[in-house]
Order: structure tokens, then sequence, then C-alpha cells
């Protein structure tokens, strides 16, 4: 008799992991609306790219987040996540600094 893999917990750890994540993104691309709503050109650049990076995280992030398979990108999904998150923190760090929360 073989006994079949028994991952436990596993897949829901990764499905809340991947939501947090996305969670945190739509904050800062809150924060970085919010900035380009004060009518500053540079503001509005900056909320426009943070709104496209988001979109393409949760496009990235959604599959994992729901579980329902994993993300069709060929393994290259960690890497863009992991620097789209990086950027986006450091923005919304720039963000709080320059006491816009």
């Amino acid at each position: 008799m073989t006994a079949g893999r028994d991952p436990g917990l596993q897949p829901e750890r990764t499905r809340l992991a991947w939501r947090r994540t996305a969670l945190a993104l739509t904050v800062v691309t809150a924060l970085a609306v919010r900035l380009g709503s004060t009518g500053d050109p540079t503001g509005a650049l900056i909320a426009g790219a943070t709104v496209m990076v988001w979109g393409a995280v949760l496009v990235l992030c959604w599959p994992r987040a729901t579980g329902t398979g994993p993300a069709r990108t060929g393994g290259r999904t960690l890497p863009l996540v992991a620097l789209a998150t990086v950027g986006l923190a450091l923005l919304g760090v720039l963000l709080v600094v320059r006491r816009l929360w």
C-alpha cells in the first residue's frame, strides 16, 4: 500500500500568504492613488504606475491566492511578485514619511 502525500495545512498557509501580499499591495496602491488625487503631476504618474503594477501582481497572484492552481508564468511568479512587493513597500514608506497617510 502506497501512502499518498499529506500536505497538511501547507496549501492553506500558501493561499493566506498570497492573499496577505495582495492586501498589502492594495493598501499601498490606495495610498498612491490618494497621492495622485492631489493634482500633482508626479503624484498622478506614481499613482498610475502603481495601479498598473498592482493589477499585474493581482493577475499573477490570483490563481495561487484562490487555490485554483499555480500562476501561468513558467516559474517567474515569485521573482516578479517579490520585485513588485519591494518596490511598492518602498513607495509605501515614502508615502508615510511624507505624511500622506
